[in-house]
């Protein structure tokens, strides 16, 4: 061990660390093409995340990438047999604005849903066009966040960031893997805007994208996430526990920034492990 951390030294005697509990805002549910993933089911992710001392997990589903009647409606059943371990992300597909319509009109019918997902590269759309517009406007008037990947480049990165901050003040945004390769950016932009958060998928993959972050907007505007089952979470965790910064960062990481932003949908209380 390289650091003086306390926490760190229980995650690596434990495994987990039973007075941090840990928060993943951005994670997913199902199966995936052309890929293996050996624990995706609803037993699997609460076995995981006991493993790892994730409290609550929030995920969206990767059938509702391409069918988001079908699968946000999947996760909506997930979210309501494991209501104290997982919340769920409701996913937008610009490509369909007629169904987009039908389905925040059925949005608020759901229970468990912090707010909306997009995913601009995988729909090769724009985040800050048009078609995004109601769901923006839906999620900004009644305050829910908005997940969204975000990444370098012309669909979802800091000039489409910045846009969307300017034009939906009361959305909670999460900038998904944090404009991956452009994270000093990111940090400008959490720094810039109060709604707006990095959130680390991918980002552990760069040595020092945390404390870049960190430098530009303050632990306090970081959150933690995995992209499960995509990546694990001893290693993400293990990355935040090790990284050039403070406990209080630590923490602030892994679960009281979540704690804060999500409060009406964590609960008093919420269970830790």
């Amino acid at each position: 061990m390289t650091i003086d951390s306390p926490l760190a030294r229980q995650f690596v005697e434990n495994g987990r660390v039973d007075d941090c509990p840990v928060i993943d805002t951005h994670a997913h549910y199902g199966p995936y093409k052309a890929i293996h993933f050996p624990k995706w089911r609803p037993a699997d992710l609460i076995d995981t995340m006991d493993r790892c001392g994730v409290t609550r997990m929030m995920i969206s589903g990767h059938r509702a990438f391409s069918d988001t009647v079908a699968g946000n409606r999947e996760i909506a059943d997930v979210i309501a047999a494991h209501p104290r371990r997982l919340l769920g992300y409701w996913v937008i597909n610009p490509s369909y604005p007629e169904q987009m319509e039908k389905e925040l009109a059925e949005y608020h019918t759901f229970e468990g849903f912090v707010g909306f997902k997009f995913h601009p590269g995988m729909h090769s759309y724009s985040l800050d066009g048009d078609a995004y517009k109601p769901a923006l406007e839906y999620a900004d008037e009644r305050r829910l966040a908005v997940l969204s990947h975000t990444w370098a480049g012309n669909t979802c990165g800091p000039e489409q960031v910045r846009n969307v901050a300017e034009a939906y003040p009361n959305v909670r945004f999460l900038m998904g893997h944090s404009c991956h390769a452009q994270f000093e950016e990111a940090g400008k932009l959490a720094r810039d805007f109060e709604h707006v958060y990095c959130e680390l998928c991918a980002a552990y993959a760069q040595r020092g994208s945390i404390e870049t972050m960190i430098e530009q907007a303050g632990s306090q505007k970081i959150l933690f996430g995995t992209d499960h089952p995509w990546f694990d979470h001893h290693y993400g965790i293990g990355c935040v526990l090790f990284g050039n910064m403070t406990e209080q960062d630590r923490r602030n990481i892994l679960y009281r920034n979540a704690e804060r932003i999500f409060a009406d949908h964590l609960g008093p209380g919420h269970a830790r492990l």
